[in-house]
């Protein structure tokens, strides 16, 4: 019988599990924010409130990260997550572990069908996609956390109950030391798809199962491939059925098939069928050893709503979508970026209790949304009837041969930050702003992000204004969690306004809205736009900001 070389084991990290002080104590602990589950939102979060200075208890009922075996899980991390990562100080550290990439190729049969660059259309220090195993994320979160030093990082904690409240949550916890109790203020539960908060609570996720499988292999060869993203829609050597070929960290490749419905998971999941697949696609002679192999089908669900008074609900636990485009792991990333400045301002009493209905009003749609474009990729992957599979089969044979159908060959449409719905704090809705590269004025390099921290502000980012109206804006925002900046071309940056002025290019400005002198673009603290004002001076700047911060509603407050 054949063997096959599998790698060393990875050595997850471990933490140890401390005995919490509400049980010396023997009392109820009272706590502002408390996050349970230390997956990718949960920590996210944790590490996004410490980075403004909020206290948090964080609980999980493991004392590693990642999942046991250290399977590759996520992998694909968009640009507006390494954003969000540069601001939280582990971008760096994930952009020497991982891969980057933003070119892909996609094929039927033996035919590339079109290729795309991602990098195209973006103006961000961060590139489209760095591909890295989740568990390094995780692992680099905790070390960030541990070193901001406000949060309470509680390892083998496990939640038994919760009990809402009017003014927070009760929460029993489970330790190896015994059992004890205590008070959120706020409790967000990011404890994953089969979160047991919401089971508690009872609220309909309106999940649904398909039927297509998939088999990953995590392998390293030793001749390697192209850094690129490839993609078959009907790989001749599956069988007709999809592949994926993505690079991660430490020169391991994510191999992922596509399976027949009917397929065994641990037939599939087997050495010698393993290799066999990998053989087929590159050849009888191909040098490789395995790190992982593992099985694999997908759910969704969407809660209805994602705030249930002081209990929100982030990541999985709100809403699960199929892998293709990567949009779980980065959606829930930021689910975090958006709720966590709103709970720093709102406990910091910088704004009203009702800026936290605006996490639901503005992640919800954005969760609809790519469960929508996710669930029409996995019908163009997995055809469920003859029509679908003559569909497929034009589409395909169209792309080849003419640019306009491309867009129709669905093998995942790649994560990108959601555009947010008109709302009460965003009339006329909103987008992610990029995290331009700038100048300041002694000439250092800047970026957006950098203007972003530390703590909870926004930034007003002024093309031109005269000193006397920057003046009297300063004097309007005075006391505001406001950063006014003048930005523009390098010819503009030597004109003293009493305002720090930095420079930027022609794409940036576009990318910015700020062609025109007197224009001034409001960014908030998740770096998405707040208002675009063509002509701005101190009172409608402060009408911007006001309504941004505290519309005002009648039916603000969730139940």
């Amino acid at each position: 019988m054949e063997t096959f070389a599998f790698a060393p084991p990875y050595e997850l990290p471990h933490w140890p599990f401390v005995p919490p002080p509400e049980l010396a104590a023997g009392t109820e602990g009272r706590h502002p924010v408390v996050i349970v589950g230390a997956g990718l939102s949960g920590l996210t979060l944790a590490c996004d409130l410490a980075s403004r200075g909020i206290r948090a208890v964080l609980l999980d009922e493991d004392d590693t990260v990642g999942v046991r075996g250290a399977s590759s899980r996520g992998i694909c991390y968009a640009q507006k997550s390494l954003e969000i990562f540069a601001r939280l100080g582990i971008y760096e550290r994930i952009a020497a572990k991982g891969a980057t990439w933003s070119f892909g190729r996609t094929f039927s049969g033996e035919t590339e069908v079109y290729s795309f660059n991602l990098r195209t259309d973006s103006v961000s220090v961060q590139p489209p996609f760095i591909n890295l195993q989740q568990f390094y994320v995780e692992w680099f979160l905790v070390d960030r956390i541990a070193e901001l030093g406000l949060t309470d990082m509680r390892w083998k904690n496990r939640v038994l109950q919760v009990e809402p409240q009017a003014d927070g949550v009760v929460l029993a916890v489970e330790t190896p030391a015994g059992t004890y109790r205590l008070h959120a203020g706020h409790l967000i539960d990011a404890t994953g798809a089969h979160s047991p908060i919401r089971t508690q609570l009872a609220l309909p996720a309106h999940a649904s199962r398909s039927t297509d499988r998939w088999c990953i292999s995590d392998v390293r060869f030793r001749k390697p491939l192209p850094v690129e993203r490839w993609t078959w829609v009907d790989a001749p050597f599956n069988e007709g059925r999809g592949v994926w070929q993505h690079l991660m960290g430490d020169g391991v490749w994510r191999m992922d098939y596509q399976m027949p419905d009917d397929a065994d998971p641990a037939e599939v999941s087997l050495p010698e069928v393993a290799a066999a697949r990998l053989r087929a696609q590159l050849g009888p002679d191909v040098d490789f050893e395995f790190v992982w192999i593992g099985p694999y089908g997908y759910r969704d669900h969407l809660l209805k709503r994602f705030r249930y008074g002081r209990i929100f609900f982030i990541g999985d636990a709100a809403h699960v979508v199929s892998p293709f485009g990567a949009r779980g792991g980065n959606t829930g990333i930021q689910d975090a970026a958006n709720l966590a400045w709103k709970l720093a301002l709102v406990l910091r009493g910088e704004a009203p209790a009702a800026l936290l209905d605006s996490y639901d009003a503005e992640r919800r749609p954005a969760a609809a949304h790519n469960l929508e474009v996710t669930s029409r990729s996995a019908r163009f992957l997995a055809p469920r009837s003859a029509a679908e599979h003559t569909l497929r089969r034009a589409v395909v044979a169209l792309a080849a041969r003419h640019a306009f159908a491309r867009g129709l060959v669905n093998t995942g449409r790649m994560s990108v930050a959601n555009d947010y719905p008109p709302s009460a704090w965003l009339p006329a809705g909103s987008r992610t702003v990029q995290n331009v590269p700038l100048t300041d004025g002694l000439g250092a390099p800047a970026s957006l992000t950098d203007l972003l921290r530390p703590g909870t502000h926004w930034l007003g980012l002024w093309r031109a204004p005269s000193a006397a109206q920057a003046d009297a804006a300063l004097g309007a925002v005075a006391g505001l969690p406001l950063r006014l900046l003048a930005v523009g071309p390098t010819t503009e940056c030597g004109m003293d306004v009493g305002l720090p002025a930095y420079a930027a290019g022609d794409a940036e400005l576009a990318h910015l809205g700020l062609q025109q002198p007197g224009s001034l673009l409001l960014v908030r603290p998740d770096a998405y736009r707040a208002a675009l004002l063509p002509q701005a001076d101190a009172a409608n700047l402060r009408r911007a900001f006001d309504a941004a911060l505290a519309p005002r509603l009648a039916d603000a407050t969730c139940p």
